[in-house]
């Protein structure tokens, strides 16, 4: 039995990653601020499991009690490895670095870079104890490897999450546990953020005309098509390179 936990599950990259696993035939947990009866139906239609959890992301108490209470669901049904997708994620606040108030730039911070470390790490200590592997992915960006005028937090947190990755993934080599930790830039893709992206002022983020042309050019990536190229990386256990930090743009 597998089993995989995907956070911001209800829609865009996240949802897609969770249809298909579940269509794999491998029992999903996932985490949203939404409910998605779409995703209950596919469990059915598999005959897998769908179970969804609400958690707020940004708050560490309820991280440590909502992922105590689904290592508990997980692991006593002795699964034989564990996928963990860190999607979930904002872009705001987008706006000159010095225009940014604290509260806004902690709340970012926690969200992108603090959340899926806290997890990832969480889930490590539990799959060691249950002799469970783990193969998890954070939710990687361009704008880790170049600065983006508006984008001083996000740009800042997706690096951390890069070299977090990479630094996690000696230490499993190192212990020689089997768990493998990968990051994963998906592109720009048709979703919600992206939405967000395009209603951006040009005097906070300079470059929106470009993204509102990728829109009406038709140059955003199909989460379907994305997640699955994203799936058959994580499920491809033999052939994962621990700590890479994969790129769409890699297979097409």
């Amino acid at each position: 039995m597998k089993f995989a936990i995907v956070t911001g599950v209800s829609r865009g990259l996240g949802e897609s990653a969770a249809k298909l696993f579940l269509e794999q035939g491998i029992n999903v947990i996932g985490i949203s601020r939404g409910k998605s009866d779409s995703l209950t139906e596919i469990a059915y239609q598999n005959n897998v499991s769908f179970q969804q959890y609400s958690c707020d992301l940004s708050n560490l108490k309820a991280i440590d009690e909502t992922f105590s209470e689904i290592a508990d669901a997980v692991f006593e049904h002795e699964p034989t490895v564990l996928y963990l997708v860190n999607n979930a994620g904002v872009i705001e606040p987008v706006n000159k670095s010095m225009d940014i108030n604290s509260e806004d730039l902690a709340y970012h911070v926690q969200v992108n870079t603090i959340a899926p470390m806290a997890i990832t790490n969480f889930l490590l200590k539990q799959a060691g104890k249950h002799e469970v592997p783990l193969i998890a992915a954070g939710i990687s960006s361009g704008a880790a490897e170049r600065a983006v005028s508006g984008w001083s937090v996000y740009c800042s947190t997706k690096a951390a999450l890069n070299r977090y990755t990479e630094t996690v993934a000696l230490e499993q080599e190192q212990l020689n546990t089997g768990n493998k930790v990968i990051a994963f830039s998906p592109g720009i893709m048709d979703t919600a953020m992206q939405e967000k992206i395009r209603s951006s002022s040009e005097s906070e983020f300079s470059d929106v005309e470009t993204f509102k042309n990728y829109k009406e050019n038709g140059l955003l990536k199909d989460t379907d098509t994305v997640a699955g190229v994203l799936v058959d990386i994580l499920t491809d256990e033999t052939n994962i390179i621990n700590g890479k930090i994969y790129n769409v743009k890699e297979y097409f």
